[in-house]
């Protein structure tokens, strides 16, 4: 059922809003402007990461560094741009 829902919503939602921003001039903002040069299959597996997993997590920047920290990492770095989610840590003392 998760499956089924992510894949309409990939097909009704993320494909067009996509592909007005990749062929109309849309401000910066267009939701998901971000799949806008990437594949149907790209937008499906999203699609599917997002709406159907049977429990989601979210942590903030702040709490991520936390954990990276408590786990011995060091040298945090964010992305400054698209996807923000993407971090990359140093751990520093592994074996």
């Amino acid at each position: 059922m998760r499956y089924g829902l992510s894949q309409v919503i990939a097909a009704c939602v993320y494909w067009p809003l996509a592909r007005a921003a990749k062929y109309l001039p849309v401000p910066s903002s267009w939701p998901l402007k971000y799949y806008a040069h990437r594949s149907f299959y790209f937008m499906r597996t999203d699609a599917l990461d997002r709406f159907g997993t049977k429990l989601e997590k979210r942590f903030t920047r702040k709490q991520i560094v936390a954990m990276l920290e408590s786990a011995g990492c060091t040298d945090i770095q964010f992305s400054d741009s698209m996807p923000y989610w993407v971090c990359r840590a140093i751990r520093t003392g592994a074996s």
